[in-house]
């Protein structure tokens, strides 16, 4: 494929030889990759190598991707069993970060994982990953998902089963948005095998996409009718206030999607949907062609990602004083695309 050298497998296949416990994680506020790549891999390990494979994470994933936990995979959550959590880390004699760029993003589990004396592999298509934290590196940020390095690293190391496949071919989809963001020849020609292996694509899609509670389609509609904020210059913005999520009844994972929504418009060329969490404000950034998402997050809103889909976040100390969310959000945006 040319997305990572061979001595990189190579590496990889002796690290696994040597290890008999692995602790396969992803980041926080986990999405349709992160569940799909370390689902993956927990099964290719366990089924096909004999490995004693599970997953963690930070957090209980959300109620609508849950369908992406391997019924065969053992799998802990840190906010319902944080001392197991971490003791799997401790015993691990190998540990494998997916789908982001340091432990920073796996939070209360960043310092059991940098403390960790097993070996550890990162496998990721962000941009400036932490190398220095880990023995072997995958990194490419000219691919579309985790769940896509991850297919091409695991057709290396052995044959890869309908399970597997499902697993990769709805994560890949879900960061994709349907093959509308971050997608590259590659892309389709993992989706053309798998679905030739017997992957049925049309499942996964409707359980990805047809399967909302009838809060999530209402609250969608309101929030394009009474809050979707459109600036000149071509900038569009949401706020979704705790407000907001309470009258709709929204869960976590429900809001998923709503930030593309408003670039379906000819004269927006960039979308920003922030998400009041607990005290803090959550940003998701989408872009068209021409128009740098990361740059935008990385810039204001102390993050980053790719550069037409990025994420970040708003501080208490960001809006000058006196300045209301609002008013900042619409500061920062103005300013960005003049």
């Amino acid at each position: 494929m040319g997305i990572f050298k061979q001595e990189h497998i190579s590496g990889l296949k002796a690290l696994l030889d040597t290890a008999s416990r692995v602790v396969v994680l992803g980041h926080t506020h986990p999405d349709g990759d992160a569940l799909g790549s370390t689902a993956a891999l927990c099964l290719f390990l366990n089924k096909e190598l004999g490995k004693e494979a599970c997953c963690l994470f930070n957090e209980t994933p959300p109620e609508n991707l849950r369908f992406l936990l391997a019924r065969e995979v053992p799998y802990l959550f840190h906010d319902r069993e944080p001392e197991k959590t971490v003791e799997a880390i401790q015993k691990a004699d190998l540990i494998v970060l997916l789908d982001c760029n340091a432990f920073l993003r796996t939070e209360a589990l960043q310092q059991p994982l940098q403390e960790a004396s097993a070996p550890k592999v990162l496998i990721d298509h962000h941009l400036n990953p932490d190398t220095a934290s880990f023995n072997l590196v995958f990194s490419t940020p000219d691919i579309s998902s985790a769940s896509e390095l991850l297919y091409w690293i695991l057709k290396e190391l052995g044959p890869i089963s309908l399970p597997v496949g499902e697993a990769l071919l709805a994560g890949m989809t879900t960061d994709t948005n349907n093959f509308a963001n971050s997608v590259y020849p590659s892309t389709f020609r993992m989706a053309s095998e798998l679905i030739e292996a017997g992957v049925d694509r049309d499942a996964l899609l409707e359980k990805i996409y047809w399967s909302y509670r009838e809060n999530r389609v209402r609250l969608m509609g309101y929030m394009q009718s009474e809050q979707l904020h459109i600036l000149p210059g071509g900038a569009a913005y949401m706020l979704l206030t705790r407000d907001i999520q309470l009258r709709y009844d929204l869960r976590e994972g429900e809001s998923e999607g709503l930030v593309n929504v408003p670039l379906a418009i000819e004269k927006v060329r960039l979308s920003v949907l922030v998400k009041e969490d607990g005290g803090r404000f959550r940003v998701s950034v989408r872009s068209k062609k021409g128009t740098s998402a990361q740059n935008l997050a990385q810039r204001y809103f102390h993050g980053g990602g790719h550069e037409n889909a990025a994420g970040g976040k708003i501080l208490p100390e960001d809006p000058a004083p006196g300045e209301g969310l609002q008013a900042y959000v619409e500061r920062i945006l103005s300013g960005y695309l003049k």
